[in-house]
């Protein structure tokens, strides 16, 4: 195996070749732009030359957050406040709709074409055409900790002069809640900004008291490096884009705007004259600053932002490299996948959220704003989709949790679990229920203990943290949340199975009209979740738990086939059971065709096992993969067939089932997900290859993504019309945690196999190669304080798996699955002959050697 050092260079090289379906290179000439402040650093890129006033480009730090389109121009965008979910936010406030900048009265974007946006690991630049001699390019970024967004604008001349710099910004100090149509909503909760002048920058301010919410105090600070030669203030000041074309509320709307009925926002410009050198770039910082703590603490973070903006961009793309330097894949027959897994772990890290002094209340689905139940000072978390979604979920994070433990982000996925039960022990008055959606104002929509259900998110919870305690064998994590994970499934047990009959009553993942009350998805996370809380009370000695949990989930696991696989020729589990209207139907399956019908092949039980059968398992597989199910880029939501819904069902049928809802052919990057990680538990690499390219190719592929780089939420498809042909403020998030688990998650575990158990002190790395690829290797898999590299190979009748531990102290059992049809002739370990078993499993038949220390096993097959 090569050294760890030789194999990041080589996956980054590899990742910054031109491969066939997503162009990244290393940044051409890092010292060219911001100044140089890059310079020396092997940057990664993704670049886009077309469509650009179509594509959103987003940057993020852990308190800012700054979207506008791939121009540098910020058009209305996003639809929880309509048109007002883009601009320039450190949430809970939002602080400009946007800022915009002009060369000797040449708007930048507009008057001077954007020729090509870049995405790279923790900052976007633009680069704009030539004009006379001149030449300009913008470089963005949110430092990490401070509440600001900057940007650098460099000048280049080939002739000594002095050009006239001017930089737009227009104000929008609002709440990220209340939404548009929520009560109180955002029409009468935002007030009216002022703007001023003080110290060579411009100055927001919302102070006041707004119906229903109470006091606020909301500030901004826009400046740069330079002194301004002038300045002016005026209610628009949006650069290009005066006279605003403004959004309604809702319903139609023109294609693009630039502002909505919401906005009470006003405007101020700097003006800057620019002496250039020929030979010699000039890069004037920007900073946009802010809080919702008044104008002193504006101030504060906009002086942290500026003091040393090359020094704060040079210490977020250090950060980003080091990111990058934890689980590095080499996958000589995937590269697209390859480059997935890097440019995943980079979506991780910007989806990273803080906030502070969080008011916690029950806002029941928007209809209520009752006082605190509480505060929390702090919470952090993975933000679940950009623009309209960058808070705290409780299903996202359960799902983007293997995708961070793979990634080797333990401390976010850390603080996201602490960060949900902090907040659902006040809420919901430590009940043990999950919360589903919370704001960074610490507004939860839903998931209170009023609300129907949210018996999936409660039910995934103690997984969740099982997986965090097995991949960091953190004992204090474990016992920190033990006893809220006890309390989930006593909650779920005791209020949730009204009839008795032990699958639990209440809302999944899918809800739609005809289902039963119980549903196919919390079964499965049910399952799991007793068997997660059984080992961890063994780990603690908690007799009692461990007995009532072990025994409940057995007893479900006995009767789960003969309640949940569907009639007729559905070949499929249906996706609930007791339609509500007909109570003497109890427990008759309800099949309805939705991507929940995977769960229980996605699901992996403690020791390797899925809940589905083998026999079942396999065959609701290969039916999914049929194209009523599947499409060019995933898994559907619902698959199309017979129905006797009124709208009917376009697309092919698979059987003959008629089902009560029509077919939903929108591809989440979710579902494909799901579906990817049903494939690798059943060992079917190949069909696998399917759904990590889809979410792969909707990340990078210039033909089909919209953000370079980003996993969107949904792919186009038949009943989803591509982002980029969509309204800005009609569109689905153009980036989305959760789709890197149907990529992280199937290359770390199921393809290398790397499969901790640290908690109990095990390990086991149990790798399969896919089909037609002779070798796949991993470097730099952390695991708790240390990490493993691992790699795989196939030459002819040998396959060799080599592990290497860093500061992993674990019972080691190193093996490989075996491909069809082979058996084993002889396996040593470093050489030497070593026992082995031959176990069969839903991923094929594994050799497995319990092994004293890191080495090379080798398998001869016949």
């Amino acid at each position: 195996m090569r050294s760890k050092a030789a194999l990041v260079l080589a996956v980054l090289a590899t990742t910054a070749l031109n491969v066939p379906v997503a162009a990244a290179a290393p940044a051409a000439g890092a010292d060219s732009f911001a100044g140089g402040a890059l310079a020396g650093r092997r940057l990664v890129e993704l670049s886009e030359t077309t469509r650009l006033a179509d594509r959103r480009a987003l940057v993020t730090g852990d308190r800012m957050i700054a979207m506008g389109d791939s121009t540098g121009l910020y058009p209305a965008t996003g639809w929880h406040i309509r048109g007002e979910m883009g601009g320039i936010w450190t949430p809970p406030v939002k602080l400009l709709d946007g800022v915009w900048f002009a060369v000797d009265d040449a708007w930048l974007g507009a008057d001077v074409a954007t020729t090509r946006y870049t995405a790279g690991w923790g900052y976007h630049r633009f680069d704009y055409a030539g004009q006379g001699g001149l030449k300009v390019d913008r470089l963005d970024f949110a430092p990490d900790g401070v509440r600001a967004n900057v940007i650098g604008v460099t000048l280049r001349s080939d002739s000594r002069r002095t050009v006239r710099l001017a930089m737009d910004a227009h104000s929008e100090l609002m709440p990220n809640y209340p939404w548009g149509w929520t009560t109180p909503g955002a029409a009468a909760v935002n007030l009216p900004d002022t703007g001023g002048y003080a110290d060579g920058a411009l100055t927001f301010r919302e102070k006041g008291t707004s119906p229903g919410t109470g006091a606020h105090d909301y500030a901004a600070v826009v400046g740069s490096s330079a002194r301004p030669a002038g300045h002016e203030l005026g209610p628009d000041h949006r650069g290009p884009q005066d006279p605003a074309v403004v959004c309604p509320a809702d319903g139609a709307a023109p294609p693009r705007c630039d502002d909505s009925v919401f906005g009470k926002g006003t405007g101020g410009r700097l003006n800057y004259d620019v002496s250039l050198t020929p030979g010699r770039s000039t890069t004037l910082w920007f900073t946009v600053a802010g809080s919702d703590q008044g104008p002193a603490a504006a101030r504060a973070e906009y002086a942290k932002a500026s003091k040393n903006p090359a020094g704060l961009l040079r210490s977020k793309v250090d950060g980003r490299l080091a990111t990058a330097h934890n689980t590095v894949v080499d996958l000589p027959g995937d590269r697209l996948l390859q480059q997935s897994v890097e440019w995943s772990k980079q979506n991780l890290a910007d989806s990273v959220q803080e906030a502070h002094d969080l008011k916690l209340r029950d806002v029941d689905e928007g209809r209520a704003y009752p006082a605190p139940a509480g505060t929390l000072d702090e919470a952090r978390w993975y933000g679940a989709g950009f623009p309209d979604y960058p808070w705290m979920f409780g299903t996202d994070g359960e799902y983007t949790a293997f995708a961070a433990v793979a990634a080797g982000q333990f401390e976010p996925i850390k603080a996201h679990l602490r960060g949900l039960r902090d907040v659902s022990e006040i809420v919901n008055a430590r009940s043990g229920k999950l919360v589903h959606e919370v704001v960074h104002t610490g507004d939860v929509y839903f998931g209170a203990n009023n609300d129907a259900g949210n018996t999936d998110e409660t039910v995934k919870f103690p997984s969740a943290v099982a997986l965090v305690w097995r991949w960091t064998g953190d004992n204090g994590f474990r016992d920190d949340l033990y006893d809220f994970t006890v309390r989930n499934l006593k909650y779920v047990d005791r209020t949730l199975d009204a009839d008795g009959d032990g699958w639990l009553e209440g809302l999944g993942n899918v809800e739609r009209p005809g289902m039963g009350v119980e549903k196919l998805d919390s079964t499965a996370y049910y399952v799991r979740g007793l068997l997660d809380l059984a080992d961890m009370a063994a780990s603690k000695g908690d007799h009692a738990t461990e007995t009532w949990a072990r025994g409940r989930a057995a007893t479900l696991r006995s009767r789960f086939e003969a309640t949940w696989w569907a009639p007729g020729d559905a070949k499929a589990y249906a996706e609930s059971i007791d339609d509500p209207a007909n109570p003497a139907n109890d427990n008759t399956p309800i099949f309805q065709r939705h991507w929940t019908g995977v769960s229980p092949m996605e699901i992996e039980l403690p020791g390797g096992t899925p809940l589905a059968s083998p026999a079942h398992g396999t065959t609701a597989l290969t039916q999914r993969e049929r194209n009523c199910y599947t499409g060019e880029f995933g898994l559907y939501h619902t698959g199309s067939g017979p129905t006797s819904a009124p709208a009917g069902n376009p697309g092919p049928s698979c059987d003959t089932v008629v089902s009560t809802v029509p077919s939903e052919r929108s591809t989440f990057s979710l579902n494909t997900g799901v579906m990817a990680v049903a494939e690798g538990n059943f060992g079917r690499l190949g069909p696998q290859r399917t759904y990590t390219t889809g979410n792969a190719r909707i990340q990078l592929d210039p033909a089909v993504r919209e953000a370079p780089g980003a996993m969107p939420e949904i792919a186009p498809s038949p009943d989803f019309v591509a982002n980029i042909d969509r309204p800005f403020y009609d569109r689905s998030m153009s980036l989305q945690a959760w789709g890197t688990y149907g990529i992280l998650w199937p290359v770390v575990h199921q393809q290398l196999g790397v499969s901790p158990d640290l908690g109990n002190g095990k390990l086991s790395v149990i790798p399969q190669l896919p089909d037609g690829q002779p070798r796949i290797a991993g470097s730099d898999i952390q695991l708790a304080r240390g990490s493993v590299d691992v790699a795989a190979t196939r030459d002819g009748d040998t396959l060799l798996t080599e592990v290497h531990l860093h500061d992993v102290r674990a019972d080691l059992t190193v093996g490989a699955v075996l491909p069809a049809g082979k058996q084993v002739s002889k396996v040593t370990y470093n050489g030497r002959q070593v026992h082995y078993d031959v176990v069969q499993t839903t991923r094929g038949t594994e050799v497995r050697a319990s092994v004293p220390k890191d080495g090379t096993l080798e398998i001869t097959l016949r």
